[in-house]
């Protein structure tokens, strides 16, 4: 389920990426503002002495996880419609079915300014209900790695909550979720889930500013574990939660974008750069999405 918007995204996707792999060298140079924050679960870092401050929480007073339900492939169902407080349910997707949803378009093609990656359209399946990118050796590509990505194209957003109920196999290529601006314009960006190739912790991101300037927080986890992260974005702060409670958070509100944004899914692997290389085949897997917006 290609369109010529999906390959539009995937040239300006890889200039993100590229920027960001060498930050490093080039703080100097782009003025990278960066938060790091390395904490160990299920401590919140960065939080408030009182959530219910920063919240909107749920009844429970906690942040949205989910409903612990056997026959979901993960343990638990998505959240209810009443999950978070002063919010709406506007979407939710527990994949089911075997097809990718309507709304979502899978990346194929080498990304630009990536010549060493390779997104597969077979390399995004839905089945036993879960959303899964794989990441393999495909001999239709010289027997090159390739992975999987996916947006939800078809649904912009400006502000809201996200929550992802995922997973993935083992380390080697980098996992994200995200939200990507609608107009392709980038900065800004917003990354609630990326694991930059390891399977023992997770940072968050927010990409601003035409020099992109990055305020980064750092969780350590265990990614192979099934863990509902999740991002409330408001024009005031950003929050970052994972299994109902606050990591990271963003409040200064200038950093903020309001452009709409779209959720996505990727794997990535960087293997002519030297990172973020598989040495087996991994999976990223996905339960469901759920998707508030403020009444």
């Amino acid at each position: 389920m290609n369109s010529p918007r999906a390959y539009a995204r995937l040239g300006l996707r890889v200039a993100k990426t590229s920027r960001v792999g060498c930050q490093v060298t080039v703080v100097a140079m782009i003025g990278v503002i960066v938060a790091s924050l390395s904490v160990q679960w299920p401590v919140a870092a960065n939080a408030q002495s009182s959530p219910a401050r920063v919240s909107p929480l749920n009844v429970n007073g906690s942040y949205p996880t989910g409903t612990p339900d056997s026959a979901e492939p993960s343990g638990e169902s998505p959240p209810g419609a009443q999950a978070l407080v002063g919010y709406a349910l506007r979407y939710e997707n527990d994949f089911t079915g075997r097809r990718v949803p309507p709304g979502w378009y899978v990346f194929t093609g080498i990304p630009g300014g990536d010549p060493g990656g390779h997104f597969g359209i077979s390399h995004v399946v839905v089945a036993n209900g879960v959303l899964q990118l794989n990441t393999y050796r495909n001999p239709a590509w010289h027997n090159g790695w390739v992975t999987g990505g996916i947006c939800q194209c078809g649904v912009a957003r400006r502000y809201g909550a996200y929550f992802v109920r995922s997973r993935i196999t083992g380390p080697g290529p980098t996992a994200v979720e995200l939200l990507w601006p609608s107009n392709n314009t980038w900065p800004p960006e917003i990354d609630f889930n990326e694991t930059g190739g390891t399977a023992a912790s997770s940072t968050s991101s927010v990409h601003y500013g035409a020099t992109n300037n990055v305020v980064r927080s750092k969780v350590d986890i265990n990614m192979t574990l099934w863990h509902t992260w999740g991002v409330i974005w408001t024009p005031h702060y950003i929050l970052y939660t994972v299994d109902g409670r606050l990591w990271g958070q963003l409040r200064v509100a200038s950093d903020i974008s309001s452009v709409p944004m779209t959720l996505d899914f990727e794997q990535r692997q960087e293997c002519q750069e030297h990172r973020q290389c598989p040495t087996a085949p991994e999976s990223m897997q996905i339960d469901w999405v759920a998707e508030f917006t403020p009444r």
